[in-house]
């Protein structure tokens, strides 16, 4: 029950995020799952997908849209080589030593907290 508790959490926190800042399963649920629940990397990256496989924030996609901030053209072109690359990507991914995995992760983390921090 305690582990459902903390799913819970986890998704309600990346819903919440992902509403306002458009992120979600990277920053938040990835890291949470190996934090609180020691799940792997591979296995906390795989779950993040899965639970981002159908309902990618449809309310919040349907609410963005409905405000006109979507642009579909943009949409339609990203989607085809987003499903390409994560393929590929994942392939080579599950080979990687779980090691090297959470450094990369990290790495990326790190680099995209700087351009935050010092960008325009």
């Amino acid at each position: 029950m305690n582990e459902i508790l903390i799913l819970l959490i986890i998704g309600l926190a990346a819903g919440l995020v992902s509403g306002v800042l458009g992120i979600g399963g990277g920053i938040i649920i990835i890291p949470m799952l190996v934090g609180f629940l020691g799940y792997t990397q591979k296995d906390a990256q795989g779950t993040s997908l899965g639970l981002l496989l159908l309902p990618i924030g449809i309310l919040a996609v349907m609410n963005y849209y409905k405000a006109g901030h979507i642009n579909l053209r943009a949409v339609g072109i990203m989607a085809v080589t987003f499903v390409i690359g994560s393929y590929l990507s994942s392939l080579y991914a599950i080979t990687l030593p779980e090691g090297v995995l959470k450094k990369v992760f990290a790495v990326f983390l790190i680099l995209y907290a700087i351009k935050l921090l010092i960008g325009k």
